[in-house]
């Protein structure tokens, strides 16, 4: 059976699940969930895949949200193929999480009809909240990508790109403690918290004109006191601080750090700052898995946009990247919207169930599964991937490892500075 007979085979069974596939994503898109909060989601995905014969197993990795199924010859490599299904807060899949969802679906089962002629084996992963706790990077401390040789996912944009280009990012909430106090008559016997936010974000603000222009560091104030007559005894905030790689980012996170005890030590609050336990790395693409995905995209009509006219300093950030530091992956984009619709808006969400956001499903679903073909058959692909993947596995394992101390710190108990500035 030939590579190429075995391709047609697989992008026949996608179009045969169409409607399967798009009643799926239309279904996740409206009941939208947030992270680790994804059962409805999570149940329509692992009822499906029972219903091709293929078990699988819920709450997988120690998630809630997240599953596991795995089929193929024992023999050949082992592709992971990765699902996100969480959505955001107030606009919903505005991040077109269901086109994420559905397009692993629909690779994977396509792959599971192959049955004896599979030349590998498929690890499916449900990978919850992606869009905040790093679900990703949780599962893979319990083993999520062991003897897995590469991996790969879809996102929606409004460009069809061959990577995502993605950064490093951290995410820290903070409550300052104040003293409430009547806001007129006794004003001078209150600690004000809202001051001390202000205060650190009015810091931060000046700190961003002094920063990389690959840095980014964005939030906010999550509360701000409870009455106006009131001296605010309690404000917090959360911010996002994102940089080029783990390393820039740690030199980063110190800086802003900074600011949020400047908030205390100018109003005499004490500031709880916790830094979440996850750090999203940088996304590691796999070159030549990659061509293979644009090959195969272009093949069924697909036409990328080059890289290099990407507007400088565009890039998000994504836990795959720590998945790419473990396994060749691979992270490309489907442009499902016009250009001036961009995500995490409103608007984008309605692209997500448009014609070009179902369409994508599709091309997504086809492309990551004969990608995948490419990969299990072809040997010198795996080879060009593996030393594409070691060039810099030296530096990926110090992330990892990076990435597994900050978890450990944000686990103890945090970091409080009073007024003076002391534990």
């Amino acid at each position: 059976m030939t590579l190429e007979t075995l391709k047609k085979d697989v992008c026949a069974a996608i179009d045969a699940m169409r409607d399967e596939l798009l009643g799926m994503s239309h279904a996740i898109h409206g009941e939208p969930e947030l992270a680790l909060e994804e059962f409805k989601a999570a149940t329509r995905l692992t009822e499906g895949i029972e219903r091709y014969g293929i078990a699988a197993q819920r709450e997988a990795f120690g998630l809630k949200t997240a599953y596991a199924a795995e089929f193929g010859a024992d023999k050949g490599p082992t592709v992971a193929i990765l699902s996100e299904y969480d959505a955001l807060p107030g606009v919903g899949h505005a991040c077109g999480h269901n086109i994420i969802a559905t397009a692993g679906f629909g690779a994977a089962m396509a792959l599971s009809k192959l049955n004896g002629r599979l030349p590998g084996r498929v690890r499916y992963l449900g990978t919850p909240a992606e869009e905040r706790y790093g679900g990703k990077e949780m599962m893979a401390r319990e083993g999520a990508f062991e003897r897995v040789d590469a991996a790969m996912m879809i996102h929606p944009s409004n460009l069809n790109l061959v990577t995502m280009p993605c950064i490093a990012i951290v995410d820290v909430t903070v409550i300052y403690h104040g003293r409430a106090a009547h806001a007129s008559a006794v004003p001078h016997r209150g600690l004000n918290a809202l001051d001390a936010v202000v205060t650190a974000y009015q810091s931060i603000a000046q700190l961003r004109q002094h920063i990389k222009n690959t840095d980014r560091i964005h939030g906010i104030i999550t509360e701000g006191g409870l009455a106006s007559n009131i001296v605010p005894e309690r404000a917090a905030c959360r911010f996002n601080v994102r940089a080029i790689d783990a390393y820039e980012l740690a030199e980063l996170k110190l800086r802003v750090h900074n600011c949020f005890e400047a908030g205390a030590l100018a109003t005499g609050c004490r500031a709880e700052i916790k830094w979440g336990e996850t750090l999203y790395l940088d996304l590691k693409t796999n070159w030549p898995m990659a061509d293979a995905f644009q090959r195969n995209g272009e093949s069924i009509g697909l036409e990328f946009f080059p890289m290099k006219e990407l507007p400088s300093g565009y890039a998000g950030s994504t836990d795959m990247g720590n998945v790419s530091h473990r396994v060749p992956s691979i992270h490309p984009c489907l442009g499902v919207a016009p250009l001036n619709v961009i995500i995490h808006n409103a608007e984008f969400a309605r692209h997500a169930v448009s014609e070009k956001g179902d369409q994508a499903v599709i091309d997504g679903a086809k492309s990551m599964a004969t990608t995948t073909l490419d990969f299990m058959l072809d040997a010198d692909m795996q080879s060009r991937a593996k030393a594409d993947y070691a060039a810099t596995a030296e530096l990926s394992k110090a992330a990892i490892e990076a990435s597994k101390r900050m978890a450990s710190d944000a686990q103890g108990h945090g970091h409080a500075h009073g007024g003076c500035g002391c534990a």
